[in-house]
C-alpha cells in the first residue's frame, strides 16, 4: 500500500473509532440515568456495575448501531476529503477512482471481519451476561412478584420418536416433578418412564431422577425395572426448558445451529426467528463492506451542500436501509419469507445501489 492508503485508513479507523466511543459514552450515561435507582436498591459498587454490567452492555450497544455509524463516519471522513480538494488532486494525479476505493476496500474488510467475531462469539456472552444481570438486579426491583408462581408444565419432543414431559417445573431451580418419557416405535409403545421428580446437576451435567419406574416392552413382554435415583443423560438442558425470548441473542453461533438443529429434531414449527439471527450475524459484517463503498462514492464527489448534504443523504439511506431489514425480519417471522432471504435482501438490494453509484460516478 502506498502512503494515500495509509492516509485514508487511518481517517476511516479514527474517525469511526472515536464516534463509536462517544456513542457508547452518551449511552451509557442514558442507561446509568435511568437505572441509578435499581443500582442504589440492589446495593450495588461502581465496579461491581462497570464490571458485571457494563462491561456487557457496551458491545451489545455498540453491536446494534456499528454498520451506520461505519457509513456515517465514511460519508464524514470522505466529505471532508472532498471539501478541501483533496480527492480531485488524487484523481488529477492520475489514480482512477477504482484505486481509490482501495482503502474503503480494506478498512471495510477490517471492520467487518472484527463484527463477525464479536457478532458470533462476544456478543452472544455479553448478551447472557447483560440480560442475567438485569434479571437479577433490574427487573427484580421493577416487576418482580415473590408470590407469581415460576413453575409451569412442559410437553415436548425429544427426538423424531421420543416424548417427554415435567409437571411444576422450576425455572429458577431447574427441578420439576412427576416426569415422564415416551418412545414410540411404528404405533407402538415400546419404553416409558416415570419419576417423581427431576433434577439437573450442575457437576455432571445430567439429569437425576428420583422413585424411577421403566418399562421396556416388546410385543406382550414387558419389562419393568425401579430406581430410587438414576442419572439420564438427556440431550436437552435447563436452557432448553427456559423458553427464553432472548435465547437467540445469547447462544453463541455454534451453540445456536445446534440449539436450530435440536428444535427441528423436536418438531418445532416457528423456528423463523432463530434462523434468521443465524444468517444476519454473517450477513450484518457484509453489509459494513457494502455501506463503507457506498458512503465513499457518495462522499466523494465535491457538492455545494459540503458535509451537511452527504451526511443527510447518509442519514436517509441508512434509514432505509434499517427500515428494509426490519420489515425483511418481521415478514419472515410473522409471514412466510424464507429466513435466508429475509436476512439478505437489504445487502442485494444495497449492492445495486452501490453499482448503480459507482457507475454515475465521476472517475
Amino acid at each position: 500500500m502506498k502512503k494515500i492508503d495509509w492516509y485514508i485508513i487511518k481517517k476511516f479507523f479514527t474517525t469511526f473509532f472515536f464516534s463509536i466511543f462517544l456513542f457508547a459514552v452518551i449511552a451509557v450515561a442514558v442507561d446509568l440515568g435511568e437505572k441509578t435507582d435499581d443500582f442504589v436498591k440492589a446495593n450495588l459498587s461502581a465496579i461491581d456495575i462497570l464490571l458485571q454490567y457494563y462491561s456487557a452492555f457496551v458491545p451489545y450497544i455498540v453491536a446494534l448501531l456499528f454498520p451506520l455509524f461505519v457509513f456515517i463516519a465514511v460519508i464524514f471522513f470522505t466529505s471532508k476529503m472532498a471539501v478541501r480538494s483533496e480527492i480531485i488532486a488524487i484523481i488529477a494525479s492520475g489514480t482512477s477512482f477504482r484505486r481509490f476505493l482501495r482503502p474503503y476496500w480494506i478498512g471495510g474488510i477490517s471492520l467487518a471481519l472484527l463484527l463477525m467475531y464479536a457478532a458470533n462469539y462476544v456478543i452472544p456472552i455479553a448478551q447472557d451476561r447483560r440480560t442475567a444481570f438485569e434479571e437479577k438486579y433490574i427487573d427484580v426491583n421493577s416487576t418482580y412478584d415473590p408470590l407469581k408462581p415460576r413453575s409451569r408444565n412442559i410437553y415436548s419432543r425429544l427426538d423424531s420418536f421420543t416424548y417427554f414431559g415435567v409437571r411444576n417445573y422450576d425455572t429458577t431451580m431447574k427441578t420439576g416433578g412427576p416426569f415422564f418419557l415416551q418412545r414410540i416405535k411404528g404405533n407402538q409403545l415400546v419404553y416409558n418412564l416415570r419419576g417423581e421428580s427431576i433434577k439437573w446437576d450442575t457437576s455432571s451435567k445430567t439429569w437425576i431422577l428420583q422413585n424411577v419406574l421403566e418399562r421396556t416392552i416388546n410385543g406382550l413382554h414387558e419389562k419393568a425395572t425401579y430406581s430410587a435415583r438414576v442419572n439420564k443423560p438427556f440431550n436437552f438442558k435447563p436452557f432448553d426448558l427456559s423458553h427464553d425470548e432472548h435465547a437467540k441473542d445469547k447462544l453463541t453461533t455454534p451453540d445456536l445451529h445446534h440449539f436450530i438443529e435440536l428444535e427441528k429434531l423436536r418438531g418445532a414449527e416457528d423456528l423463523h426467528e432463530l434462523q434468521v439471527e443465524q444468517y444476519r450475524r454473517f450477513a450484518t459484517p457484509v453489509a459494513v463492506i457494502i455501506l463503507t463503498l457506498i458512503g465513499g462514492i457518495i462522499a466523494s464527489r465535491k457538492v455545494r451542500g459540503g458535509s451537511g448534504a452527504h451526511i443527510a443523504i447518509g442519514i436517509m439511506l441508512g434509514a432505509a436501509f434499517i427500515l428494509m431489514d426490519r420489515f425483511s425480519t418481521m415478514f419472515s417471522t410473522k409471514g412466510n419469507l424464507p429466513p435466508l432471504i429475509a436476512a439478505w435482501i437489504p445487502n442485494f438490494v444495497f449492492v445495486w445501489v452501490a453499482l448503480y453509484l459507482y457507475k454515475k460516478s465521476p472517475k
